[in-house]
């Protein structure tokens, strides 16, 4: 099953200002259904995007950031490092991913599967939820 069509992609430096505004705007104005950020998600000091996801969300997903977790710590231990969330803005989900490509692709390969029914809970068209 398609997850659907990328609408945008953009790269938004490590500032929680202009990550909190670029979430809103890709929710919001773009009517996204699907956000996916890479990279910001660590230990380091410039690392602010769940703080900035946080911010926008009404909603925690938190069994998506876990799956990514368990995925990441059967690699490796430093998976555990990750401050990464998920949760939902209005009818948009957002996750967050590590920066590495690699660890993207895994975190990826975790979450997937049960996308595109998140998805269709979030828009209301599933009849089932």
């Amino acid at each position: 099953k398609s997850i659907g069509t990328v609408i945008g992609r953009g790269l938004v430096p490590d500032d929680y200002d202009k990550i909190v505004n670029e979430l809103k705007r890709m929710a919001d104005e773009l009517d996204s259904d699907l956000i996916l950020t890479t990279g910001g998600t660590g230990l380091g000091p410039r690392d602010v995007t769940p703080e900035a996801t946080e911010a926008v969300i009404d909603k925690l997903a938190p069994g998506i950031p876990h799956a990514i977790l368990q995925s990441g710590l059967a690699k490796t231990p430093h998976a555990m490092l990750s401050r990464a969330t998920a949760g939902i803005r209005g009818k948009t989900l957002i996750v967050n991913l590590p920066g590495s490509p690699k660890a993207v692709r895994e975190g990826l390969d975790a979450i997937l599967p049960a996308l595109p029914h998140a998805v269709e809970v979030i828009r209301g068209e599933n009849p089932l939820h």
